[in-house]
C-alpha cells in the first residue's frame, strides 16, 4: 500500500495547471554507505491527477493498493537541498498499481471519494 501524503501543482508544457497527488510507500531500512549504520525511509513519488486542489486535500491519508518500485532512466542532475551538491543519477521512483491493468480502490477511499464528490455538487447547486 502507499499513502497519499501531500499534493502539489504543476503546469503542462502547454500553461495549463493541474494537480500531482504526492505519494510514500512502506518503511524501510536503509543502511548508509558511509557509516554502516541504518536509517528509516521511504520512497515517494508523484502521480498526475484530473483532481481539483479541494479533492487533493481531501485525499490527503487515504491509502491506494500497490507500491513505489526504483526503475533505471537517462542520467541527470539532482541537487541536494540540505547541502547544495549537485548528483548525477540514474534512477527514479514510480508508482506501480497492484494490478497493472486496473487499480482497486480501498472502501475508505471509495467512502472519502463520494463524500467529496456530493461536497462538490452540493457547493455548485448552491
Amino acid at each position: 500500500m502507499v499513502r497519499i501524503v501531500d499534493y502539489v501543482e504543476r503546469k503542462s508544457q502547454d500553461g495549463n495547471s493541474f494537480f500531482a497527488l504526492m505519494l510514500e510507500g512502506d518503511l524501510e531500512m536503509v543502511r548508509s554507505k558511509e557509516t554502516g549504520n541504518f536509517y528509516a525511509t521511504a520512497r515517494k513519488a508523484s502521480i498526475t491527477s484530473t483532481f481539483n486542489e479541494i479533492t487533493c486535500q481531501g485525499l490527503i491519508g487515504n491509502e491506494i493498493p500497490g507500491k513505489i518500485q526504483k526503475v533505471n532512466c537517462e542520467p541527470y542532475e539532482y541537487r541536494i537541498e540540505e547541502s547544495g551538491e549537485v548528483i548525477e543519477l540514474t534512477h527514479k521512483y514510480e508508482y506501480l498499481p497492484e494490478e497493472p491493468e486496473e487499480s482497486k480502490l480501498t472502501p475508505q477511499m471509495e467512502a472519502k471519494m463520494d463524500q467529496l464528490i456530493h461536497s462538490e455538487i452540493s457547493e455548485l447547486v448552491v
